[in-house]
């Protein structure tokens, strides 16, 4: 087994040193060992778990939800049910997100189109509606 020091863990996780301090900090990796000398000390176990965590957040996955989806991976217990349940619970929010952002896309597009004529900012309909209300759903009317 490799004992790696915390600059050559980050390397060969593609991490900088201050990100493998941080998921130590948020309870992401465990503590490691440390050396005669006071360096930490890694085993090879931490770059595959940091690898993990850094495909776990690029799926969208939540410092918290990494951590649980962790345990679940080190539990004896655990199921692969309950890591389909959570990944398909990440997988609604996606979805949820990406209706809204298809709802401002709609509506700053009517936005950039009502606001074709080069006029003063007090007409300007884009400013207009940022003073109302409800901005996704609204466009203003051409002036």
């Amino acid at each position: 087994m490799a004992r790696l020091t915390i600059g050559e863990l980050a390397n060969r996780a593609g991490v900088n040193r201050e990100t493998v301090r941080y998921y130590e900090r948020r309870r992401l990796l465990p503590r490691p060992p440390r050396s005669v000398t006071g360096y930490r000390v890694f085993s090879d176990d931490a770059v595959d778990r940091l690898r993990f965590i850094k495909h776990a957040q690029g799926l969208g996955f939540t410092l918290n939800e990494i951590r649980e989806l962790l345990g679940l991976r080190l539990g004896e217990r655990s199921s692969c049910d309950e890591v389909r349940a959570r990944a398909a619970r990440k997988l609604s929010d996606v979805e949820a997100k990406i209706a809204a952002l298809e709802r401002i896309r709609i509506a700053l597009g009517g936005l950039v189109t009502a606001c074709k004529a080069r006029r003063p900012t007090a007409l300007c309909p884009i400013l207009e509606s940022l003073k109302a209300r409800d901005t996704a759903n609204e466009v203003p009317s051409r002036r």
